[in-house]
This record gives C-alpha cells, sequence and structure tokens, in this order.
C-alpha cells in the first residue's frame, strides 16, 4: 500500500478526518441568513466519513450533496445516513473537489471542513465560486495563524506542511478578493482538535499497526501522526482551524 492508502485506512473508522465538532458546525450553520426550505440545494464537498454533513442536515432543510474522493468514507456515511432516516436528505459522490459536475450557480451553500487546503484555500474559494448562486453561501474551515508571529519549530513545520496557512486577516482577503462578502469568522477551540480528533485516531494505532504487521512505511504513517499531535499540544496557542463564512457577491 502507498502512504496516502495507509493514511486512509489508518481515519477510516473514526467520525471525523479533521477537527472540528457538531457545536462549531452548528455555530456556522447559525451565522448564515438562508430561507430554510427544501428547496435549498448544498454541497459538502471533501466531506470524509461526513459528521458534519449530518449535523448540516438535521438543522437545515433541503438536499444535500456529499463529495469525497474516497469511497470508503462515503460508504461510512451512508450507512449512517441510513441508521437516521436520512437517506432522501444526503446523496453521496465519489468527485475529486477540483473536478466537480455541479451546474453553474446551482448551489445555495458550499460546505467544506478541514478539506479545502489539499487544492489550497483560494483555489478552492476561486473554483468553487462558479457553482454557488448569487447571494449564495461558502463555509470552510481553514488552517490560520492565531498570532502574527510564532516560534520558529512550528513556523518552520506548517511552512513545510501547507506553504498557504496564513492569519485570520489575510484569509479575509482572499474571499474579498475573489468574490465574496466575508459574513463571519471563528477560531475552533482546542476540545476540537484533542478530543474530536486526535483521540479517536490515537485509538486506532494499535490495531492499524496489526492490520499492516508493523510494516516500516506503516510505522512511518504513526510517527508522523505522533509528531504533528505532540506539536499541537505543545503549540496550540498559535494555530488551529478558523471557519470562514462567506456571500457570493
Amino acid at each position: 500500500m502507498t502512504e496516502l492508502e495507509l493514511l486512509i485506512d489508518l481515519h477510516k473508522n473514526t467520525k471525523r478526518q479533521g477537527p472540528g465538532s457538531y457545536e462549531e458546525t452548528k455555530k456556522a450553520l447559525d451565522l448564515i441568513n438562508l430561507e430554510n426550505n427544501e428547496n435549498l440545494k448544498i454541497a459538502d464537498i471533501g466531506c470524509g466519513s461526513g459528521d458534519q454533513t449530518i449535523t448540516v442536515a438535521q438543522n437545515i432543510k433541503g438536499s444535500i450533496t456529499a463529495v469525497d474522493l474516497f469511497p470508503v468514507f462515503l460508504d461510512n456515511l451512508n450507512k449512517e445516513t441510513k441508521n437516521l432516516n436520512l437517506s432522501n436528505r444526503i446523496t453521496t459522490k465519489t468527485k475529486s473537489m477540483d473536478d466537480l459536475d455541479f451546474k453553474k450557480e446551482e448551489l445555495d451553500l458550499i460546505w467544506s471542513e478541514g478539506a479545502i487546503y489539499i487544492m489550497g484555500f483560494e483555489n478552492g474559494v476561486k473554483y468553487w465560486s462558479k457553482f454557488l448562486k448569487k447571494n449564495g453561501y461558502l463555509a470552510v474551515s481553514e488552517l490560520t495563524w492565531t498570532t502574527n508571529s510564532r516560534p520558529k519549530e512550528i513556523s518552520d513545520y506548517w511552512n513545510s506542511a501547507y506553504p498557504e496557512i496564513d492569519i485570520v486577516s489575510n484569509k479575509i482577503k482572499v474571499l474579498e478578493n475573489n468574490g465574496y462578502s466575508p459574513i463571519a469568522h471563528f477560531i475552533l477551540p482546542s476540545h476540537c482538535w484533542i478530543d474530536e480528533y486526535y483521540k479517536p485516531l490515537e485509538s486506532e494505532f494499535n490495531d492499524f499497526l496489526k492490520r499492516h504487521q508493523y510494516s516500516t512505511l506503516a510505522k512511518k504513517v504513526i510517527n508522523d501522526t505522533k509528531e504533528e499531535i505532540a506539536l499541537y499540544k505543545k503549540f496550540k496557542d498559535y494555530y488551529s482551524y478558523g471557519f470562514y463564512i462567506a456571500k457570493k457577491l
């Protein structure tokens, strides 16, 4: 297996593939001023196993298309939507986020938690804009510096892993420069990382290593993940995910 395949296998049994929580998803939803009716068309892009997709469906009317490149995550979401009697509201689609087939100005709301980094924040907000109706909403969480300066160790780590990481004001400028009116933003608290994401992931480590017979690459995946977790715990005052809500002009 490739390293990417191993990463997918490590994350496949967790509710979330990145930081977040029911409360923060609900908080973002409450900041969106859409007429709440069954005609709303919503896309959750890079949905993973769709914990936030379900939260959106439980709190807003309309139909949701949950998009992810990896079928294993969509299979988990389909099972959960069936259990919750939401299959008539949520449909899944296996597509890359940079090759979507929605119609021009089809969507009232585009949602994406912890996934837009895959194609880059600016590329994502620019490309997805064409699928949004005028006055439609974009709601995304994105890796963000929470201070204007930070220790070299964590700065070097994230600037290498994700060079587009930036402070809130510069993320807002990207939205403004690409046809959006920023409505609100907030920073995810640490429990969204530790309790909702990292602890469930850590509980998978032993079974993951056993499944892959403690291979060198499997151990590398775990060690890299442990490094990321240790860095977050050490430097959590300097970065998090920012949740950005904006309206298309």
